[in-house]
């Protein structure tokens, strides 16, 4: 049975790889280099504002004994925490290469040593976007959260640190810890009332 699945199986990922390996080299090659320098600040951005946003608002609420703003604020940046811990337990469990250590043709115009899949600055703007979204519940936060987040993603693939399938694996992933971590602990609020 394992070899079935394996024979069926081995053909898709190669297929799927090289999907994978043609639109990084098509939005790599075809970029303007004049936008290199703005997506590394996009790219740098990730866990300044994911972590930075929410911590800065955690000191403020709790200066001000603002107990509503302190709370909501832990929320998110537990939300982004929980993302990044999962992110990184499943990059170095798959210990995936970089695209730029294989294809010569990828110059690594950022940061990015740890392994590939799934992209971390990517799962944690998305944890973010959507935690910020969820705690606040308003659309002029989710909305340009969720554009930040997506440009984050496309800034790993523009610098040539990881693949479409690392940043959308990370945008589903830090997405979905957010909706979980937010149910869960809505209910628990729910429960104690």
């Amino acid at each position: 049975m394992s070899l079935l699945i394996t024979s069926v199986m081995s053909p898709l990922l190669q297929q799927f790889h090289e999907l994978d390996i043609q639109l990084l080299r098509g939005l790599y090659e075809n970029r303007n280099p004049i936008f290199d320098s703005t997506f590394i600040v996009i790219t740098d951005s990730a866990a300044a504002l994911a972590f930075g946003i929410p911590g800065v608002l955690i000191i403020a609420g709790l200066l001000r004994k603002n107990r509503r703003q302190w709370v909501n604020a832990l929320t998110v940046i537990i939300a982004v925490a929980i993302a990044a811990i999962v992110a990184n337990i499943i990059k170095f469990s798959l210990d995936t290469p970089r695209p730029y250590e294989i294809y010569p043709f990828i110059e690594k115009l950022s940061s990015g040593g740890s392994p590939s899949f799934p992209s971390g600055h990517t799962t944690d703007a998305f944890a973010f976007a959507v935690a910020a979204g969820l705690v606040y519940s308003k659309w002029y936060i989710l909305l340009p959260g969720l554009i930040w987040a997506t440009l984050v993603g496309i800034s790993r693939m523009w610098l040539g640190v990881h693949y479409p399938s690392d940043v959308i694996a990370g945008a589903i992933l830090g997405t979905a810890c957010a909706l979980l971590y937010f149910g869960l602990n809505k209910k628990y609020k729910a429960q104690q009332h």
